[in-house]
């Protein structure tokens, strides 16, 4: 039976989904799902399996230069929180936050807040969102599901829409012509990143919760959550061993150094100190790379700070370095089997696959093509995990059926960018939300499971949106609708729910 290109390619990465959301073990999961597509691969062959598991598969994404940047960039970041905490900087700041942030409403905000703010990675994002505004959250009994939540949703749904991003860069990078313009024209049609932070903002505001979410909720507010509780009890018996005297700048200014040095290691690689232009330099940038130099020139300029600050011995300091990779160990894990499941589904021909689906919709489908591309494109980031991967299969197909200059070439490019990163957003195989979870502390299949009805129901309104744009391609008519459908549907559903419970 002909395997390579079809339906069938996408087997392995749904069998990994399934069984990872009816174990709650991501790791034998994901393993299993790498085995399943190998042996499918290797047409069940047992030799040439397990070499496709392990050489092509393995020590293959280990030995690409973008994923050790990632796992060095972690390690740092793991140091650097470490760090942070025995310092007594993350304790001083939570003291602080504690007065001046009251209740949960304004905690969820400030993490809203912080993540749209640190708009140049992903990757970052979920790391240090979560190092700083964990104290808070757990001061105001906030899950630590819903914190990974609010990570996860200010992390690739505000990068798709941040013209000065590592993914406006690798859009730009997609679209030969004209790729950074197109990426501005897109952003007033990405429904998906505008919905979201529509749709949690909202929900914050009107202090409502749903699906499993509201459990965990619940269970943090009557200070039931088995995650802040375990969490909390670590971080008492941590804080035995760490300076009481901090300062919030003691967590603060660390913060502030890794920012500037990501952003300059970003346009360093992209070429900006030999003469290029700071758009250009994002553009080009390598953010593995980028991300790995400027977390490291800010470990090394915190070090500094600290020992003249005498907040930590250099002792404690030098013991931050391996505990801190010891805390990253089991996301590099996760990490090591996403990039290698995704490997052996793109060597079964999954782009192929997608390729001609979307072919083959364009004839006939015109108007409704956006609307096709968004579920295209949901469905093939959720199962290979890779927003990135996505776009970049899709947008050049969608530029050979629509010019650059169409309004409705730009929607549906738009529509593929919102779907990737909603299939990203939802699949418990990327990255980024295997960085969510890591970022909030959370388990991370709790963190998928809570997460995933809020994904499909701003999907769904997504999908209706283009629907409509298709047919009336304006950004100008169809965004305010879109917002207000979105409105209208977490109102909705708290009258109904709330109707219900009583």
């Amino acid at each position: 039976m002909e395997i390579y290109a079809t339906i069938w390619s996408l087997l392995p990465p749904l069998i990994a989904i399934v069984l990872a959301l009816i174990t709650k073990e991501v790791y034998s999961s994901l393993f299993l799902g790498i085995v399943s597509g190998a042996l499918i691969w290797s047409n069940f062959n047992l030799e040439l399996t397990i070499n496709h598991v392990f050489n092509d598969g393995i020590v293959k994404v280990l030995g690409e230069s973008s994923n050790i940047g990632i796992i060095v960039f972690l390690i740092i970041l793991g140091a650097m929180v470490n760090l942070l905490t025995k310092s007594g900087g993350s304790l001083a700041f939570g003291k602080w936050a504690s007065k001046h942030i009251k209740n949960p409403v304004a905690a969820q905000l400030a993490t809203i807040l912080l993540g749209i703010l640190i708009f140049i990675d992903d990757y970052f994002n979920c790391l240090t969102v979560g190092s700083v505004m964990k104290p808070v959250t757990d001061k105001n009994n906030i899950s630590r599901a819903k914190l990974a939540y609010l990570i996860d949703s200010t992390a690739a749904p505000i990068c798709i829409i941040a013209p000065i991003s590592s993914w406006a860069a690798a859009v730009s990078a997609f679209a030969p012509n004209g790729g950074f313009s197109l990426f501005l024209k897109a952003i007033p049609f990405n429904f998906y990143a505008i919905l979201t932070l529509v749709m949690m903002i909202s929900m914050v505001f009107l202090k409502f919760e749903f699906g499993p979410m509201k459990i965990y909720t619940t269970g943090a507010e009557q200070n039931k959550d088995p995650l802040y509780k375990m969490n909390n009890i670590a971080n008492e018996e941590n804080s035995k061993n760490n300076n009481t005297n901090g300062k919030v700048i003691d967590l603060i200014l660390p913060v502030v150094f890794l920012i500037i040095c990501c952003i300059f290691g970003m346009i360093y690689t992209g070429g900006f100190f030999n003469g290029e232009n700071i758009i250009n330099a994002f553009s080009n940038s390598d953010a593995s790379v980028g991300l790995m130099l400027g977390s490291a020139v800010s470990l090394f300029l915190t070090i500094i700070y600290y020992l003249i600050r005498r907040t930590i011995s250099f002792k404690n300091i030098i013991s931050s370095l391996p505990e801190g990779f010891k805390s990253m160990v089991p996301a590099i894990l996760i990490l090591t089997f996403a990039w290698t499941l995704k490997s052996v589904t793109m060597d079964l021909g999954s782009q192929e696959y997608v390729s001609n689906l979307v072919k083959s919709s364009a004839s006939g489908f015109q108007y409704f093509l956006p609307a096709i591309i968004f579920i295209i494109s949901v469905g093939l980031s959720f199962a290979t995990g890779t927003s990135w991967g996505t776009f970049g299969i899709l947008i050049p197909i969608t530029l050979s059926v629509f010019p650059v200059e169409s309004t409705l070439g730009v929607i549906c490019v738009s529509a593929c960018m919102a779907g990737a990163v909603c299939g990203d957003h939802c699949s418990p195989i990327s990255d980024t939300t295997i960085m969510s979870s890591a970022g909030a502390q959370c388990d991370h299949v709790t963190h998928v499971s809570t997460q995933l009805p809020y994904a499909l129901t701003c999907a769904a309104i997504c999908f209706i949106s283009y629907i409509i744009a298709g047919l009336i391609p304006n950004a100008f008519i169809v965004l305010p609708i879109s917002i207000i459908l979105m409105l209208l549907t977490v109102f909705i559903l708290k009258h109904i729910l709330e109707k219900n419970k009583n």
